[in-house]
C-alpha cells in the first residue's frame, strides 16, 4: 500500500505553493522517448501521485487527455482548484489500483513519488493499464538542492547541507535509506525491451529565499519535525531563513537565489 503523509489541507497547500515543477526539458525528454515508439497524437497520459498537479499540467498539453491520480484528497483539491485544462482530470485511488482499462494508456509517469508506493505492485499495475509500445517514466530529484548567489554560493551550501543534515533523522522508516535505489532498481530488473537511465539533469529556478524555506518545509521530515514539536520546526525555519541572509549580506527573504535542483528519470518502453 502507498504511504500516507500528505494529508493535511495546509501541507498541501504548502507544496502547491513551494515545490519546484519539472522543467521543460525534462517534460520534452519524456515526451521524444514516447515518441521514438508511438505516433502523435497521443490520446491518455495517467500521472500517478500527482500530488497538487504540477507535472500533471505540464503534461496535458501533449495529450487529448491527462488524468492525475492520487490518494490525498487535499492534495487533489489542491490540484483541481488550479486546474483549467479542460482535458485534465483528477482521481483519487492508492498508485496500485488505478481505475483504467487494460491496455488503455499510453504513457504512465509519476514524478518524485514512486519512493511511496508498493514499488513491485505498482509497477505491474502500470504494466497492465500500458498498451503495447506504451511507456513508463519514473523521476525524482535529490535532496542536496543547491543555491547560488553572487560569490557566497559555498556559505550557503554549507548551511543547506546542515538543515538536510538535520532533516534526514525524521526520515519516514518506510524510506530506503537512499530514495534512489528503488529508482535504479527497477531500471535494472523491469523486464522491458527498451530502457533508459538518467541521471544528473538540474533543474534551476530563481526563488526569494522565503520560496526556498517554504519548500523545505513541505518536505515530509520537516513535517514529521512541525508534528512532533512545532516549536523546534518554527527554530529551523527561522534560524536557517537568518543564517542564508546574514551570508548573502542581505536582510530581506525576498531577495532572489537560483535554487539548482538534480532529477534522474527511468524511461522505459512496453513491449
Amino acid at each position: 500500500m502507498s504511504v500516507r503523509l500528505f494529508e493535511r489541507k495546509e501541507h498541501a497547500l504548502s507544496y502547491w505553493k513551494y515545490r519546484i515543477s519539472p522543467s521543460e526539458e525534462l517534460i520534452n525528454k519524456i515526451l521524444n522517448f514516447l515518441e521514438k515508439h508511438r505516433s502523435r497524437p497521443f490520446e491518455l497520459v495517467v500521472d500517478v501521485g500527482c500530488g497538487s498537479g504540477q507535472g500533471t499540467v505540464l503534461l496535458g498539453p501533449h495529450f487529448s487527455k491527462a488524468v492525475g491520480t492520487d490518494i490525498s484528497p487535499a492534495q487533489l483539491e489542491m490540484a483541481i482548484q488550479h486546474s483549467t485544462a479542460e482535458n485534465i482530470t483528477y482521481r483519487e485511488c492508492p498508485a496500485e489500483q488505478l481505475p483504467f482499462e487494460n491496455a488503455t494508456v499510453d504513457l504512465v509517469t509519476s514524478m518524485v513519488a514512486f519512493h511511496w508506493f508498493d514499488q513491485p505492485r505498482f509497477l505491474k499495475e502500470a504494466d497492465r493499464v500500458l498498451k503495447p509500445q506504451g511507456c513508463l517514466a519514473l523521476l525524482n530529484y535529490t535532496m542536496d538542492m543547491e543555491l547560488s548567489y553572487g560569490d557566497c554560493s559555498d556559505a550557503l551550501n554549507q548551511i543547506c547541507k546542515e538543515v538536510y543534515d538535520a532533516l534526514m533523522p525524521y526520515s519516514n522508516s518506510y524510506l530506503d535509506a537512499n530514495v534512489f535505489d528503488p529508482y535504479k532498481k527497477a531500471y535494472e530488473t523491469l523486464e522491458y525491451p527498451d530502457k533508459e537511465w538518467h541521471e544528473n539533469l538540474w533543474v534551476r529556478k530563481s526563488v526569494p529565499v522565503s520560496n526556498y524555506i517554504g519548500m523545505v518545509e513541505s518536505f515530509s521530515n520537516y513535517q514529521a519535525i512541525l508534528r512532533e514539536d512545532p516549536e523546534k520546526a518554527r527554530r529551523l525555519s527561522q534560524d536557517t531563513t537568518e543564517r542564508l541572509l546574514k551570508a548573502m549580506g542581505v536582510t530581506s527573504p525576498d531577495t532572489e537565489v537560483v535554487m539548482s535542483i538534480r532529477y534522474y528519470c527511468l524511461l522505459a518502453r512496453k513491449p
